[in-house]
């Protein structure tokens, strides 16, 4: 019998204790005397008595709920969730980083800046670019620094420019950040391969586009191999290219964003270089670009000077300004700079070679089972179409919550939207070979279910603290906090 899961109120008995505070040594303060009457509560706060071992045991319990990459496989697709080596967090935790005040002076925050400028020379190198920033907290206001940058370029030249274009498989992000930028957005279809429709691309691209953002290799896992077509577009009409590295985890090593004709690219550290991802951050997503933009780049920018001393300068009347206060999540910056420092550049090859092996391994043992409608020149990700398994009476909805059972987390599903009953899987470098095949076997297995009583499938998960909801009430009336009966 499964055992009955009770909330930390369910647990609270009148007289319950788990703390006993000492008696006052000194005279006590009246509240009323320090504090607006109108601030205080009047009445008692209904907080639950339980004991001392019951409130280690909610939140212990509370934490085994939440999914994560060190409790089980996470293939999620679109967003790369790699393993996070401990020595990251050890080491960013230690006291002269984690001690540090953002308000310190440059001269005793000497070790900090080198750090974020030796990461600097590492992310230049690996994309080929010229010039960086560290500061944005996140791929999407990497993004928007992007194209605030784009803006800047233009308004000098005197190009009036109203639009950019975008492939329909996009990242949700990349029109958000278009629009918030100033500019519409245009749309760019699919070819029979997966990649930019060429010939498309060739009928939308006139004096008015700003620029194009296109993630590589592409949302679909593939390699834009006409790439240098597409940016030669581009910069035939002054056009700016930008390079949604959410997908770096494939090209790192390899090749370089700036040798295919890209002007910007941002950098998830978050993803690509394994630091924390999810949860709402923190994260880092550094923007590189090609010369002709590097006076834009936000201050304050890191330089060293004739005394072989590194410092913040904000002295740049080009720069389209600061993006937020201080300089970033630091923390990150120095997760990912160990990260990089450890694989070095021939452990940092071997990352993206294994990524996309993992992935290719995963399409192999998979493509008799699931349809795989754009396998030519998968790299670290690739989609399966559930429609097969539709037409048994199962979604790929069904199979994703099924997953939840065995102890995954789930793909991306119903993304990209041009592949019906989508699922994207992304198994990324760190996952061992004995891990790719029990994910295998789970997938083949409740292929097989499907064709015995797909009620099984579609009734899933039986295992989790909430089971099936009414996904149409949910949306209309959530419930988002415990209510006293």
């Amino acid at each position: 019998m499964d055992k009955i899961i009770r909330t930390i109120f369910d647990r609270s008995r009148d007289g319950k204790t788990g703390y006993i505070l000492p008696k006052l040594d000194v005279p006590g303060i009246r509240l009323d005397k320090h504090i607006s009457k109108k601030l205080l509560k009047t009445e008692s706060f209904d907080m639950p008595q339980v004991t001392e071992p019951e409130v280690v045991r909610h939140f212990v319990n509370l934490s085994t709920k939440n999914h994560h990459v060190d409790k089980d496989f996470y293939p999620l697709g679109s967003c790369t969730m790699k393993y996070n080596p401990k020595i990251n967090d050890v080491l960013a935790g230690a006291e002269p980083f984690s001690g540090m005040h953002p308000e310190q002076l440059d001269r005793s925050s000497q070790g900090a800046l080198e750090i974020m400028s030796k990461l600097e020379d590492s992310l230049l190198k690996i994309t080929g670019m010229d010039a960086i920033t560290l500061q944005p907290s996140a791929g999407s206001q990497g993004e928007f620094v992007g194209i605030l940058m784009i803006r800047k370029f233009h308004n000098e030249k005197g190009n009036e420019k109203d639009h950019i274009i975008i492939p329909e498989t996009a990242h949700g992000t990349n029109p958000a950040s278009v629009v918030l930028g100033g500019y519409k957005t245009v749309k760019v279809s699919t070819d029979n391969r997966g990649r930019v429709n060429i010939d498309d691309l060739k009928l939308k691209v006139n004096s008015n586009t700003a620029g194009m953002m296109l993630t590589q290799p592409n949302t679909l896992g593939l390699y834009e191999d006409q790439i240098l077509e597409i940016t030669d577009l581009i910069h035939s009409v002054d056009g700016i290219m930008y390079m949604d590295g959410a997908n770096l985890n494939a090209l790192v090593g390899l090749c370089y964003p700036k040798t295919m004709g890209f002007d910007i690219v941002h950098i998830n550290l978050h993803k690509t270089f394994s630091t924390p991802h999810g949860g709402g951050g923190p994260g880092a997503g550094p923007i590189a670009v090609v010369d002709k933009l590097e006076k834009y780049l936000p201050v304050p920018k890191i330089k060293l000077n004739s005394k072989n001393r590194y410092y913040l300068d904000s002295d740049s009347e080009d720069s389209i300004g600061p993006i937020h206060s201080y300089y970033g999540n630091f923390g990150i910056l120095v997760r990912a700079y160990i990260y990089i420092s450890i694989l070095g550049e021939e452990g940092v090859k071997k990352m993206t070679r294994r990524a996309v092996l993992n992935a290719n391994y995963l399409k192999k043992r998979l493509k008799d089972y699931y349809d795989i409608p754009y396998s030519e020149g998968s790299m670290h990700e690739f989609v399966i179409s559930g429609i097969r398994q539709k037409e048994k009476g199962v979604k790929v909805l069904d199979i994703a919550k099924m997953l939840l059972d065995y102890g995954y987390h789930a793909p991306t599903i119903y993304f990209p939207n041009n592949i019906p009953e989508s699922m994207m899987i992304e198994p990324t470098e760190s996952e061992s070979k004995q891990t790719l095949d029990d994910f295998v076997e789970t997938l083949i297995e409740i292929d097989s279910l499907i064709d015995k009583d797909p009620s099984i499938i579609t009734n899933a998960p039986y295992k989790t603290p909430v089971r099936r909801l009414d996904e149409t009430r949910a949306n209309r009336e959530p419930v988002l906090k415990w209510q006293k009966k």
